[in-house]
């Protein structure tokens, strides 16, 4: 292991040309990245807040100098080396005023042997990291302009993509040292990689034990993982070697709701290095026989309940694991057994693996290419190669690790988006999906599936977005079609679809000073990044609601109908099961303060649609769906265990009253989903703009009762059907009796319905930006009602069971 010491201590940073932004040193935090230096040296505001990011573009046009001084005394050791975890991006580092290397990559490491250069006592270390748009555009101009989806040269510089803007995130351009940098020094053999490859039969586990040393002459090797050891010998002139280790009857790591995420640690030594890493036991295929694209685990197949990841920051040093474990403790509460690593974005840190390998979160991993066409030319193509070596083996250790996929869009906008005819042969990065990146898993670790990109359909032949093979991204719906239209599309996995809805009224209000505070005012136009995001949001309103005539009446419907179509869309792919192997929401998170596709916003509040997430992604799941011309409940059981309940479907005036009735036996096994046609009676509407259909399980005496609702509440796992869109309906006046209790997390508030209720919700962070409520949408009949737990440390109960606070959709459609 030899001896390690951080340099994280007195780094201060200065511009050295461009606008001089900090014409004198700052402190600099490291890791971390020059914008948050300046904003803790009070020299900018905070980027977050209002337009204050256009005023901050000069930033990553300038060259910025890293400076610190250390003291040293030599430790006797045959290497010392600076290791540099992850520099942004375009570097030239100093030791004691000698050349030590240059970067040019945010998605590597880099480790140079110093001995020689370092000084018994001071040491002075100083990192010049050049303009990130100087360096991509002078790339630009020797190797060709390139399409994209913006006019940002992305492309051209291996760095986090977003960072230069995108549909839902700011233009803020970094640099600075964005991972640990520290010292190493070490003797005789250093374990530089470990690749455990996992595979299963006949009721053990092979674990190939890949083991890379640098070292100077012959070392031994050995490896153990749950009491099983093997050894080997690297000669001199090899640095590699395998050590093969059975493990009789392991208990095997599942995904979440498969079973447990068993965890081994895995022991490695060469010499007196040593390796630690907890592992899991198991199998990954991707299966693509006729179209499909199905992953299994362990052999069992899995549908993918997913969401797409963005950064959670657009400064990534300020995610910590405890904000890591939050985010992605709120996709397990939705229900999510996937999450997609978008590939405008990060290879996320080792903390962000780890946590989903204890949660038992499935990674489908995007190697970084986003929306553009990428040069394959050098210095490009070698950063590529380099940096695909590197993260495939990082991170092999981590079972939660399902999917490399080469990129995000590129192959749909070579084929589709007329980048062809501006290319004029021009290398645009199919190489690299089709060539290197493939080859590079096949050689590293051929135990993950790779899939070229995403949309594909298996094959350059074939149009990339056919919804028949591979995967498919559903993006005229939001831009140009109404959330209905999902049910036109049998995908074989819907891998991307989205629609936005504004952050909460606290997020807003913190972010955002404008007043008054309009849909369409100066600070919500410059956090709504979408082109014609505004109008795309009132065109998604038009076919369900009135013209909202206020503020709050927007913001509380576009909530809505975000919710209900990513709802509406889930529980149609969930019914195709398995024909439909999945469907991944864009998106679970933002970067900032935004109105967004995200079900939580980038203060961390829980939107609605997180809450209509939660509903259409539980493990069982009752939905009604166009069927054969009628209508059908389809019933969902993603859950190891045969699925035996009563339901009954109930076709209800909006007074309450039963209309007609039908029983239905449900016998759904294990991973299926099972049609139950409905009767015409319950399915057709007598009156269709004043009636609805209620689907929910009656009482079950069996072994394994169903969840129900509190007496009196709706039913857990109702489904609903109305006739028409709610500006057609004849929804009541709203009456309801509300009642407020103060409990030991805050307050616990109850309506009870005297007349149908709406989507029914309430926002307490109107009145507390800390309050958090633990349900939003829900529908009422007649005489039931609906308890809201409100963590708070306080809050007006006067104001909260009123408008804007507690809302449905009765009052807008009805006045």
């Amino acid at each position: 292991m030899g001896f390690q010491r951080a340099l994280h201590e007195s780094w201060t940073v200065q511009a050295v040309d461009g606008d001089m932004g900090a014409p004198a040193p700052v402190p600099a935090a490291v890791p971390g990245c020059v914008h948050t230096d300046l904003l803790a040296a009070g020299l900018i505001p905070d980027p977050y807040l209002d337009d204050n990011e256009d005023g901050l573009a000069w930033i990553g046009r300038t060259a910025w100098r890293y400076e610190t001084v250390f003291d040293w005394s030599p430790t006797g050791h045959e290497r010392t080396d600076l290791v540099c975890e992850g520099l942004d991006t375009v570097a030239l580092i100093e030791l004691n005023g000698a050349r030590v290397g240059e970067t040019a990559n945010m998605h590597r490491s880099y480790r140079f042997d110093v001995r020689n250069l370092l000084r018994e006592g001071q040491n002075r270390l100083r990192i010049m990291f050049s303009s990130p748009y100087e360096y991509a555009e002078r790339l630009r101009e020797e190797l060709g302009e390139r399409p994209g989806s913006y006019a940002e040269p992305y492309q051209f510089i291996r760095k986090m993509a977003c960072n230069f803007g995108w549909d839902w995130g700011p233009t803020l351009v970094t640099a600075g040292i964005w991972r640990p940098i520290g010292l190493h020094a070490w003797s005789g053999a250093r374990i530089a990689q470990v690749r455990p490859l996992v595979t299963l039969g006949d009721g053990a586990a092979r674990v190939d034990v890949h083991v890379q040393v640098e070292k100077a002459g012959p070392v031994e090797v050995t490896a153990t993982i749950k009491g099983v050891s093997g050894r080997t010998v690297i000669p001199e002139g090899r640095s590699e070697a395998v050590i093969t280790l059975e493990v009789p009857e392991p208990e095997l790591w599942w995904p979440r709701g498969y079973g447990e995420q068993a965890l081994y640690d895995l022991e490695v030594t060469a010499g007196e290095d040593v390796w630690h890493r907890e592992i899991g036991l198991r199998e990954v295929r991707l299966r693509t026989e006729g179209g499909a694209f199905t992953l299994a685990v362990n052999g069992v197949d899995v549908f993918v309940r997913g969401v797409n990841w963005i950064p959670d920051d657009c400064f990534p040093t300020r995610v910590t694991r405890d904000r890591y474990g939050v985010r992605l403790a709120q996709a397990c509460e939705a229900g999510v057994n996937l999450v997609r690593v978008w590939g405008g974005g990060l290879y996320e840190s080792e903390d962000f693996y780890d946590l989903c390998d204890r949660l038992g979160l499935l990674v489908w991993q995007d190697f970084p290419f986003a929306c553009a066409a990428y040069p394959e030319e050098d210095p490009i193509g070698g950063e590529v190669e380099a940096e695909a070596r590197e993260q495939v083996a990082r991170l092999s250790p981590h079972p939660s690790l399902v999917l490399w996929c080469g990129n995000n869009e590129n192959i749909e906008g070579y084929a589709d988006w007329g980048w062809q005819d501006s290319l004029r042969g021009r290398s645009w990065g199919g190489g690299f999906y089709l060539e290197t990146l493939p080859r590079i898993v096949a050689e590293l670790d051929p135990t993950r599936p790779y899939w070229p990109g995403s949309p594909y359909s298996g094959s350059m032949d074939l149009p990339p977005n056919d919804p028949g093979h591979g995967t498919m991204h559903i993006w005229d719906v939001w831009n140009r079609r109404d959330y209905t239209v999902y049910r036109d599309y049998r995908p074989r996995m819907a891998a991307e679809f989205g629609f936005q809805g504004p952050a909460a009224y606290a997020t807003i209000r913190r972010a955002i000073s404008d007043e008054p505070l309009m849909p369409d005012s100066r600070g919500m136009l410059h956090h709504q990044k979408a082109i014609d995001g505004n109008l795309k949001l009132a065109a998604g309103l038009e076919p369900h609601f009135p013209v909202p005539e206020t503020f709050d009446d927007w913001h509380y419907l576009t909530q809505v109908n975000q919710a209900r179509a990513i709802q509406f869309g889930v529980e149609h792919f969930r019914a195709l099961w398995p024909d439909c192997a999945g469907s991944v929401v864009w998106q679970l998170n933002d970067c900032w303060p935004v109105t967004s596709w995200s079900a939580v916003d980038g203060d961390g509040r829980k939107k609605p649609l997180f809450h209509a997430l939660r509903r259409a992604y539980a493990d069982r799941l009752l939905t009604v769906q166009p069927r054969d011309g009628g209508l059908a409940v389809v019933a969902v059981n993603d859950t190891g265990r045969p699925w035996r309940a009563s339901a009954r479907a109930v076709r209800h005036g909006f007074d309450g009253a039963a209309l007609a009735a039908q029983d239905l036996a449900l016998e759904v096994p294990p991973r299926a989903a099972v049609t139950l046609p409905l009767a015409v009676s319950v399915a057709a509407a007598e009156d269709p703009a004043s009636e609805l259909i209620t689907v929910e399980l009656m009482a079950h005496a069996g072994p394994s009762p169903e969840p129900s609702a509190a007496a009196g509440g709706p039913p857990v796992g109702r489904a609903l059907w109305f006739f028409a869109p709610d500006r057609d309906l004849r929804l009541p006046q709203p009456r309801y009796d509300t009642a407020t209790e103060r409990v030991p997390e805050g307050v616990r508030l109850t309506v009870t319905a005297r007349t149908l209720l709406r989507d029914l919700a309430v926002f307490p962070d109107r009145l507390d930006p800390d309050a958090q409520v633990d349900d939003q949408l829900v529908t009422l009949l007649p005489g039931e009602r609906a308890e809201f737990l409100i963590r708070t440390a306080g809050l007006d109960e006067r104001a909260l069971v009123r408008a804007p606070v507690l809302r449905c959709v009765n009052e807008v459609v009805t006045r």
